[in-house]
């Protein structure tokens, strides 16, 4: 029996590391249903990302990624065109999954779901995962070469 009936989470997952893989473990081990909100390309770029893979790529991705580290689960993916895609109108989402990075996520939701006469949810927070080097792995870094998706330092030839 799992803890939560539906929890929710978001990301661009442009390129997936093992931070995304610690996140969606996460998410899968506490509910029964997971919705993961995939952040759109436009609102990517408002953000001021540069992506390396458009929209339908990732999905595509993303969904090859859970089906094979994750076959036995319900899950959903939704597009993010804003910050919060179908935690706030979920009546049935339950908690929403977060890194430390991003926990402050949780308050803003709890606001909008008031506003709109909705309980409030749990904040799931998941600690970021750690690079070789012990600061944590991101998109970014990896982008940069200075690390792998597993967290490990690129060698320099």
């Amino acid at each position: 029996m799992s803890e939560f009936d539906i929890v929710a989470m978001g990301g661009t997952f442009d390129i997936i590391h093992k931070g995304h893989l610690r996140l969606l473990s996460e998410a899968f081990s506490i509910s029964s249903k997971v919705i993961i909100g995939l952040t759109s390309d436009e609102l990517a770029e408002k953000r001021g990302k540069t992506l390396l893979n458009n929209y339908e790529k990732r999905f595509e991705t993303l969904l090859n990624t859970i089906k094979r580290n994750f076959p036995r689960n319900t899950f959903q993916i939704s597009k993010l065109d804003n910050d919060f895609g179908p935690a706030v109108l979920e009546e049935n989402v339950q908690a929403l999954v977060v890194s430390d990075e991003t926990g402050n996520q949780g308050e803003i939701l709890n606001r909008l779901r008031a506003e709109k006469n909705l309980s409030p949810v749990k904040i799931v927070i998941v600690p970021m995962v750690l690079a070789q080097d012990g600061n944590r792995i991101s998109t970014t870094r990896i982008k940069n070469s200075e690390i792998d998706t597993e967290g490990n330092l690129s060698s320099i030839d």
